[in-house]
């Protein structure tokens, strides 16, 4: 038996049955189907990821909630505070959430495979560890925000939306280190596969948020600064309510062993996949962002604007979804490849996708069939409404690929191949997306329709590399590769103490 801490000899050693019936592969005598396989396996791998994703999609959606609701709350103080709001919505998400969110995904690595290896203890200090960098880099992201209004401007924003957004965005700032921290609290428990404690929280937060907002909206008289403050103090109630559990919960007792010296240790290793990480999301993001800015500069600007923020925004919502299996997949992959299962972990992927294939010809139908209807929920334009009705079956095409690629993605996170992720992103955004949403809008003059078709691009380029990467990988070495990366990861008491 292995003590704590000490790297077994081999994992790439014969199969040997284990007293549960599974071979080292995580993978029962039962005779395998055609593509390796038992039913059974296929059945129980499907149950324990529908157990991860339901969740986790349910708290996607309600943290989403948060942001959208204090947009909400603001379109009642006029059309300025509405846009400025939604401009300063904006530049906080380009230039804050989604960095701290990408860093914090490292952790579906880390964690994920510790816990598969069985050093529980080793959850709390990469938590730990990822908590302390992150407050560290939303130090600088809150002086970017605190000139949010400056930097506006100097981008040839409206002056007076851009002081309303600056004003916003000041409010936000305490919100930052709150997400950050959310995050890594949510990826802590999520790769110990304990998610039902995240949805209740997030639905708590998302209720008290609510009353929050409508108190210092039109209460207090602090206008669309009230919004912003009510983010703020709805993050961290977020925040309280995961940590109290975290502490006085008997389920994270081996997980969370209290604070450790061990978490300043090794911070270089984290940061190379946390760098990547955040590349990665960033450079996604940051690509659907400039489609907006892009709308601006076309023949009829106010009309396509509108058009595309409705097709981002409905895009964003049924994003959620796969968002939720992205995160399941990356706990079942690193999970099992960080246990020494390889064979298990290609299962996991296996699964995954196709739930990811039904879930978007569900959605894309859905969104299809409502096309005529759905630009009522925003306008009642009738070009307005027209538009949107021509641009629905392109955004559900794009769902269709973008839930392949977030649970692609997933995988890469559970296995750790961050770095390789950020240059698909890259090549796929771009050199080839962003190129062809200008060539067709601009070019071939399809407007609108031709920025959604960039990105459509985009999506089959990313989506067939990573096809192709997945498909070529070795499991047996992936494995050998995360028990490598939990106890390097580790340093030895001695130096500690």
């Amino acid at each position: 038996m292995e003590r704590e801490g000490q790297k077994p000899s081999s994992l790439t050693a014969p199969l040997i049955q284990n007293s549960e019936g599974e071979d080292r592969n995580g993978i029962g005598r039962e005779r395998k189907s055609e593509n390796g396989f038992t039913r059974k396996e296929i059945v129980e791998e499907l149950k324990k990821q529908i157990w991860l994703a339901g969740p986790l999609i349910c708290v996607s959606l309600l943290q989403f909630c948060l942001q959208l609701i204090s947009v909400m709350f603001v379109g009642h103080l006029g059309e300025l505070a509405l846009s400025g709001a939604s401009m300063a919505t904006s530049f906080a998400s380009v230039t804050g959430f989604s960095l701290l969110m990408g860093m914090a995904s490292a952790l579906d690595t880390f964690c994920g495979q510790s816990y598969g290896a069985k050093q529980y203890h080793m959850l709390g200090i990469h938590m730990q560890r990822a908590m302390f960098i992150l407050l560290l880099v939303s130090i600088p992201l809150a002086f970017i925000w605190a000139n949010t209004s400056a930097i506006l401007k100097a981008l040839g924003q409206d002056p007076a939306i851009s002081d309303e957004a600056g004003l916003y965005a000041n409010f936000m700032i305490p919100s930052l280190s709150a997400y950050g921290l959310l995050q890594c609290l949510v990826r802590f428990l999520q790769t110990q596969n304990n998610v039902f404690p995240m949805m209740l929280s997030s639905g708590i937060t998302t209720l008290l948020h609510v009353l929050v907002c409508w108190v210092l909206v039109f209460k207090s008289g602090l206008g669309n600064r009230g919004a912003a403050l009510a983010n703020s103090i709805s993050y961290w109630i977020n925040v309280l309510l995961l940590v109290l559990y975290v502490k006085f919960s008997p389920s994270c007792a081996k997980t969370w062993t209290g604070f450790s010296k061990e978490a300043l240790h090794n911070i270089l290793t984290f940061l190379k996949l946390a760098v990547p990480s955040a590349v990665m999301v960033c450079l996604e993001m940051w690509s659907f962002e400039m489609m907006v800015l892009l709308s601006g500069l076309l023949p009829n600007p106010q009309l396509e604007t509108s058009v595309l923020s409705i097709s981002l925004n409905t895009a964003a919502t049924v994003w959620m979804i796969p968002f939720g299996l992205s995160g399941a997949v990356s706990t079942r992959v690193s999970n099992e490849l960080g246990a020494g299962h390889p064979q298990a972990a290609r299962l996991a992927v296996r699964v995954i996708l196709g739930m990811a294939i039904t879930e978007g010809i569900v959605v894309g139908s859905v969104l299809i069939l409502i096309r005529n209807i759905w630009g009522y929920a925003y306008s009642n334009e009738k070009e307005v409404v027209r538009y949107v009705a021509i641009m629905m079956p392109i955004v559900a095409a794009s769902n269709f690929l973008d839930g392949l690629q977030c649970v692609l993605s997933g995988t890469v996170r559970g296995c750790g191949w961050q770095k390789i992720g950020a240059f698909v992103n890259l090549g796929s955004y771009y050199l080839v997306g962003i190129p062809s949403a200008v060539l067709f809008a601009f070019v071939f003059h399809i407007g609108g329709k031709g920025l959604w078709l960039g990105i459509v691009c985009a999506l089959v380029v990313q989506v067939l590399c990573l096809l192709i990467i997945i498909a070529r990988t070795n499991w047996n070495l992936e494995a050998k590769k995360a028990t490598d990366r939990v106890y390097d990861s580790m340093i030895p008491v001695d130096v500690v103490s």
